[in-house]
């Protein structure tokens, strides 16, 4: 049986979840099991992070052995491995490879003299052919292993295909979702992104609101949530991206050349109709596609994909610009700036909110400023509240931002007035009630 020499020979995410639909096509049931492998950070911390690679490769390694060529391993993030179980999808059958599991990794693994006993959360989703749909099924899976980690006793559990995760509540914001959707309850708000030397707008994000008939303007958190957990994320994330379009013409019609950024999903950047469908609004629309940003979250660019990869790569080919919203804000590897092509970096508010009490918060932004320098690309701050924030950013050399300072995310025609005038800050009234 083959053994992986090294964790780059494991499948990462997202070839594996390629591999779990070619397995489900061939498969009359499927299961997947989610490992997380408890407290490893502190194998990295103690003892360097390439001692606690060779315990994840051994760790791989063993579990391939114990359940044999029939199943299929991938290695989903940095500690969390998952397992492929074809033509399998009893979960009392599951139980026992996880009582299996836990038993065979109670003998311990050495490495020049240290000894690490491995324990694991783990989740586990089953599935049989006439309802496998792949993104539903991983994000299963993912819940199954939250789950896991969040119970207090045991450190499992299975989502089967019996089990109804929804509720009341979760089922009305279906039925919300859809007819937000159908009766135009939605709409765009934009917030503006300013040049700061010159406070002309020359940007601006575009942000969901929800127009409920009944509790009036709605930040749409929850329908955003619904939208994920109904695999309903791709059909708002191109009704949103519709609109930002439809906003272009109108903008042209002006004379106003802004580029409007659009948040982009996780899932969007996993379906291979993202390209095809950027190109035929740019098409539909005579818009190009150099006045479209897409805004990444740093877990997405974090996540290596080849597959976003090749996404941004060929978006970027086409003029569409990418920058990664919140920087700063959750991880402190940057490794994935140094690898991903960008446009921007957009910095996180928290910085910025707090940049006159905090010295640290200045040296963030000018250590951004030379990444953004060296890798060719802009930066950008979010939440710029005060005069004070906005002197400071100047002297650091930050040429774009956006928040209250100028204006809230406003309706599209509040927007336009507000970029066909002069910006002004400071003592203005208007400015007093952003």
């Amino acid at each position: 049986m083959s053994q992986h020499t090294s964790l780059a020979t494991i499948p990462n995410r997202y070839a594996f979840i390629d591999s779990i639909s070619k397995q489900a096509s061939r498969s009359g049931a499927i299961s997947l099991m989610l490992v997380d492998v408890v407290r490893f950070s502190d194998v990295t911390t103690s003892l360097g992070i390439h001692v606690g690679d060779r315990f994840l490769l051994e760790i791989a390694n063993r579990i391939q052995l114990l359940f044999g060529q029939s199943v299929y391993i991938g290695r989903i993030s940095g500690d969390v491995f998952g397992i492929v179980f074809p033509n399998e999808s009893n979960e009392v059958v599951m139980r026992k490879m996880f009582e299996r599991l836990v038993e065979h990794f109670k003998t311990p693994m050495h490495y020049e003299g240290t000894a690490f006993i491995a324990d694991f959360n783990v989740g586990v989703v089953c599935s049989d052919k006439r309802e496998f749909e792949i993104t539903r099924f991983v994000s299963r899976a993912e819940t199954a292993l939250k789950q896991a980690k969040e119970n207090k006793y045991e450190n499992y559990f299975a989502l089967t295909k019996t089990d109804k995760a929804d509720t009341g509540r979760s089922l009305a914001l279906k039925a919300d979702l859809k007819r937000a959707l159908a009766q135009n309850e939605l709409e765009l708000y934009y917030q503006p992104k300013v040049n700061l030397a010159t406070l002309e707008v020359i940007g601006a994000e575009c942000l969901l609101r929800w127009n409920h008939p009944l509790d009036g303007v709605l930040f749409p958190g929850p329908l955003i949530e619904a939208a994920e957990s109904y695999n309903m994320m791709n059909e708002l994330g191109y009704w949103t991206l519709e609109q930002a379009f439809r906003a272009l013409v109108e903008l042209n019609a002006l004379k106003m050349p802004i580029v409007l950024s659009v948040n982009i999903s996780p899932t969007q950047l996993y379906d291979n109709q993202l390209v095809p469908t950027l190109t035929m609004l740019s098409e539909t629309y005579a818009m190009p596609l150099t006045l479209i940003e897409l805004e990444l979250t740093e877990d997405v660019a974090l996540s290596n994909s080849l597959m976003v990869k090749k996404q941004l790569d060929e978006l970027r080919s086409f003029g569409v610009s990418v920058s990664v919203d919140d920087f700063g804000k959750g991880y402190s590897n940057l490794a994935y700036i140094r690898d991903l092509d960008l446009d921007a970096l957009k910095v996180d508010k928290s910085f910025v909110m707090e940049l006159e009490a905090h010295p640290v918060n200045r040296a963030i932004i000018e250590a951004a400023k030379v990444i953004g320098h060296a890798k060719g690309c802009s930066v950008v701050a979010e939440g710029i509240e005060t005069i004070e924030q906005l002197h400071i950013l100047r002297e650091v050399g930050v040429a774009q931002g956006q928040g209250y300072l100028f204006s809230r995310a406003i309706p599209f025609k509040s927007f336009v007035a507000l970029a066909q005038q002069e910006i002004i800050v400071g003592n203005s009234p208007a400015r007093g009630k952003a």
